[in-house]
C-alpha cells in the first residue's frame, strides 16, 4: 500500500448546522495533512438534510486555502448532475487558484432522489453517456481540448487527475478501458468489490497518464485510545446507516452505549452488510482488522471515511488511523 486519504461526507452533528459542518471539515483538513494523509476528497451530495457536501468544489477550494501540500479532491463529482464543460471549468478554476493539487474522481449516480435530479436540471438518463462526459471532460482538461469550438478557461491544459468511482463491475471495465484509476465504494456498497477489482486489473490498458493499474478502497474506520471508546463513537455511524435503511435520514446521531436497543436485528444485518468494509478499535485492534483488509484486497491506497458526532474525536480517530496505517 502507497498511500492513505481521507473521504469525507462533511457531515452535520445532531445540535449543529451546515456551517458548522463546514468550520469541521476545515479544521480536520488542517489536522489531516500534519498526520499525513495524502489526500481530502469530498463526496457530492444532495437534499441530505444530514450532509453539507453539495457544493462540493466550493468546498474544496475552501479546503486548499487552509492546507499546503494536501491534495484535494472529489469522491466524486455526479457527472450526471453536471455538463463536462462546467466541472472542467470548476476544476481548471480551483487549479488556476490553488496549483497541482486536485483531483476530479467523478461518478455515474445521480447521488439523489429523482425530485432533486429534475431539480439539477438533468434526467436519470444522462447516465447512459456517462463514458462520453468523461471523456468531454478528459479532453477539456488536457491539451486536446482544440477538437472542441467552446475551450474550457481555466480548464485547458491543466491535465487534472481523472478518477472513476464505482460500486459495480460497470466503474471497474470503464476506468479499465481509459486507463484512469479506480476508486472502489467499499465503504458502504462492497458486494461487488473482489469482482469489481479482478476486472480493473486483468482489463486494464495503459494510458497516457497511467502506465499500470492504481486502486483505492474506502474504508470506514472509528479509532479512539481503548476498543471501548471506538465502538462507542461508531454508534453514531451505524444508526446513521440504519436511518437510511429506515428512511428515517438526519444529522448525524449522538453517540449510544448500548446500540442493540436503538437498532432491530433485522435492521442491524443490513446495516452490518453494507459497512462490511471497517475497522473500530484502539491502536492494537485497528492493525489487525486494517491489517486484514489491505492484505485481502491489495489496494494501491486505502481512503478512510467515518461519520463521528463530536469533531474533536473525529479527528482524534483519523490521528490514530493515520499512525496506524504508517506501520502497515
Amino acid at each position: 500500500m502507497e498511500k492513505f486519504s481521507i473521504l469525507d461526507l462533511v457531515p452535520i452533528p445532531e445540535g449543529s448546522e451546515a456551517k458548522d459542518a463546514l468550520a469541521n471539515a476545515g479544521a480536520l483538513a488542517v489536522a489531516i495533512e500534519k498526520a499525513g494523509y495524502h489526500r481530502y476528497w469530498v463526496a457530492e451530495h444532495h437534499n441530505a438534510q444530514g450532509l453539507a457536501s453539495s457544493a462540493t468544489t466550493t468546498i474544496m477550494g475552501y479546503l486548499a486555502a487552509k492546507t499546503t501540500r494536501l491534495r484535494i479532491g472529489s469522491g466524486g463529482i455526479m457527472l450526471p448532475n453536471h455538463a463536462p464543460l462546467v466541472v472542467a471549468e470548476q476544476f481548471g478554476t480551483l487549479a488556476a487558484l490553488y496549483g497541482d493539487r486536485f483531483d476530479l474522481g467523478l461518478g455515474r449516480a445521480p447521488g439523489t432522489d429523482m425530485g432533486t435530479a429534475q431539480a439539477l436540471r438533468r434526467h436519470m438518463a444522462s447516465a447512459d453517456s456517462f463514458p462520453q462526459d468523461v471523456q468531454e471532460v478528459m479532453a477539456y482538461l488536457g491539451p486536446n481540448g482544440d477538437q472542441y469550438s467552446v475551450k474550457a478557461i481555466p480548464g485547458k491544459n491543466s491535465n487534472i487527475p481523472v478518477w472513476i468511482l464505482g460500486s459495480s463491475l460497470y466503474g471497474a471495465q470503464l476506468a479499465a478501458y481509459l486507463g484512469l484509476a479506480y476508486a472502489f465504494a467499499s465503504h458502504f456498497a462492497p458486494d461487488y468489490i473482489e469482482q469489481a477489482l479482478d476486472v480493473y486489473r486483468s482489463e486494464f490498458r495503459p494510458s497516457d497518464t497511467l502506465k499500470t493499474p492504481y486502486v483505492m478502497i474506502g474504508i470506514n474506520a472509528w479509532a479512539a485510545e481503548t476498543d471501548e471508546e471506538a465502538e462507542y463513537i461508531s454508534s453514531s455511524h451505524k444508526i446513521a446507516f440504519s436511518n437510511i435503511v429506515t428512511n428515517n435520514r438526519g444529522k448525524t446521531p449522538r453517540p449510544v452505549q448500548n446500540l442493540q436497543d436503538r437498532i432491530a436485528p433485522d435492521v442491524m444485518s443490513q446495516v452490518a452488510r453494507m459497512l462490511e468494509i471497517s475497522a473500530c478499535g484502539g491502536p492494537n485492534k485497528l492493525h489487525l482488522e486494517l491489517s486484514k483488509l489491505v492484505a485481502r484486497f491489495l489496494p494501491n491506497e486505502v481512503i478512510i471515511t467515518n461519520m463521528i458526532h463530536d469533531p474533536t474525536k473525529r479527528v482524534r480517530s483519523f490521528e490514530i488511523t493515520a499512525d496506524v496505517l504508517k506501520n502497515i
